[in-house]
């Protein structure tokens, strides 16, 4: 599935099952808690917190696509391609950081 067809799928999943998009506010809070909810899982998985028995049925990468579900609806909302703002985001970290990280000694 491309990102496109992600936000697509989106749209048609809010159209017939969700009535409407919640407010892109709304949604930015929800966001927000969702990446709450997978630093939970991630700080129990790979670090140094124990899982209490109320975490044991969280998934990582269910978690991960409730933040990428957000993610998509908030695009869909605001008239973001997500494919396009990718693609310059890639173009722009590429031009700005093409030596930065050869040249980090903290990453040798």
């Amino acid at each position: 599935m491309t990102i496109q067809e992600a936000q697509n799928t989106v749209d048609e999943w809010i159209k017939t099952y969700g009535v409407r998009y919640f407010s892109e506010l709304t949604n930015m809070a929800i966001l927000t808690e969702e990446v709450g909810e997978l630093a939970r899982v991630m700080a129990r998985t790979y670090g140094d917190q124990s899982f209490k028995e109320t975490d044991l049925n969280k998934n990582l990468a269910d978690e991960m696509a409730d933040v990428l579900w957000v993610l998509l609806c908030l695009a869909n909302q605001t008239g973001v391609d997500l494919t396009q703002a990718f693609e310059n985001n890639i173009q722009k970290k590429t031009l700005r950081d093409k030596d930065r990280h050869k040249n980090n000694d903290k990453l040798k």
